[in-house]
């Protein structure tokens, strides 16, 4: 019997430690246990007629999951008294009953995985042991030592309803006053059929809640995380106050002008600056004033001799035709040409003339216009 019982024993913790999941958060003392009733059948396996001598048992259950795999309880079981084995029994309503603790294992969740929540239908493998007690008229009322194994098939209404079918075997394993029996033995003469169905209500709720398990490697990296969004938070915090305390120094500024006395500041018209621009332009890819263009280069010498103070800057451009190399000399060229003329031909000292090619030139949407090269007088004195 003690073989038995370590055999039994071990086994429940085994699976018991298989069935355990890392992802599954531990549940509270208060959460997920049962309470159930059931009732049923009962009948002895052998000496007797199956059908026969099958009488109703009821009985009460409760239990607690350890794990979505393996949960425990206690339980009992009461066979009534209907006279219908070998006479009368018993002068109460019960023939016989059964008080004792149980493990069971859920097969789905143990070969298929905990999905996260309760299944629609599961079955469980149970065994037990406990004592058992059998009333007596002729005789005294014998007490013995059973074990009980079966199977429960589960039938999830919800998450707090639970209804099961059990077919299950209880073996007396203490035997018959005053007969041998060398040790504790299986002995289907010595075993009753019961089968019952039974209604159980889950209370306590669901503890076993999916969690996702993390390494030490992504917790290092989370704590990575976390601190470089610190820094950063401090840096924006640094840079929040920098901020606040150049807004408080121009409200500052600003109250300190609201108290300054107004200022009279005296306006200068300034001369229209048309008067001082002149534009020379040029057929396409060419560098060469043409006649046309000779009187706007006069005009220019002319007002460097009325204002021997006075300086021009010659900036030459060239427009989109051609290619661009070819537009960045030509627009070189054609600031030289009116400076060439200038100094040749009106005697202008290349001290005041500055000629500079620009490349080129966008300021017209008329492309043609491009092609020119503008003349900036800077004023002096006549």
């Amino acid at each position: 019997m003690k073989k038995i019982i370590i055999t039994t024993a071990m086994a429940l913790v085994s699976m018991f430690v298989a069935s355990a999941q890392k992802a599954i958060e531990t549940p509270k003392f208060g959460e997920n246990w049962s309470l159930g009733i059931k009732g049923g059948v009962t009948t002895p396996m052998s000496n007797n007629a199956f059908f026969g001598a099958m009488r109703p048992v009821v009985g009460l259950q409760l239990d607690k999951k350890i794990t979505p795999t393996f949960r425990v309880g206690a339980e009992s079981l009461f066979g009534i008294n209907t006279s219908s084995v070998r006479g009368p029994h018993s002068k109460t309503a019960f023939d016989d009953s059964y008080v004792g603790a149980f493990g069971a294992v859920n097969l789905f969740n143990l070969f298929g995985g905990y999905p996260g929540h309760t299944r629609p239908f599961d079955i469980e493998a149970q065994a037990g042991a406990g004592w058992g007690h059998r009333f007596e008229t002729a005789v005294k009322d014998i007490n013995y030592f059973g074990t009980k194994a079966g199977l429960n098939f589960n039938f999830n209404v919800s998450d707090e309803v639970t209804v099961s079918v059990s077919p299950s075997v209880l073996w007396n394993m203490s035997g018959e006053p005053k007969v041998e029996q060398a040790s504790a033995s299986y002995d289907k003469n010595r075993a009753n059929f019961n089968l019952t169905a039974g209604v159980a209500y889950n209370f306590g709720g669901n503890g076993f809640r999916v969690v996702r398990p993390y390494d030490q490697a992504e917790v290092d990296a989370l704590n990575g995380q976390i601190n470089s969004l610190r820094g950063t938070v401090d840096a924006q915090a640094a840079e929040n106050a920098a901020l606040a305390a150049k807004a408080a120094s121009l409200a500052s500024q600003v109250e300190q002008l609201r108290n300054q006395p107004p200022k009279v500041v005296e306006q200068v018209k300034v001369k229209n600056n048309l008067e001082s621009v002149r534009y020379v332009f040029f057929k396409i890819g060419s560098s060469v004033i043409g006649a046309d263009q000779q009187p706007n280069v006069e005009m220019i010498a002319a007002y460097l001799n009325n204002h021997p103070g006075s300086k021009v800057v010659i900036k030459g451009y060239a427009s989109k035709d051609g290619p661009e190399e070819l537009n960045i000399r030509l627009a070189n060229q054609r600031a030289n040409s009116v400076k060439d003329a200038l100094m040749k031909r009106y005697k202008i000292p290349a001290s005041r003339i500055q000629a500079e090619g620009c490349g080129i030139g966008e300021m017209f949407e008329e492309e043609s216009w491009n092609r020119v090269a503008i003349c900036i007088l800077e004023t002096g004195t006549k």
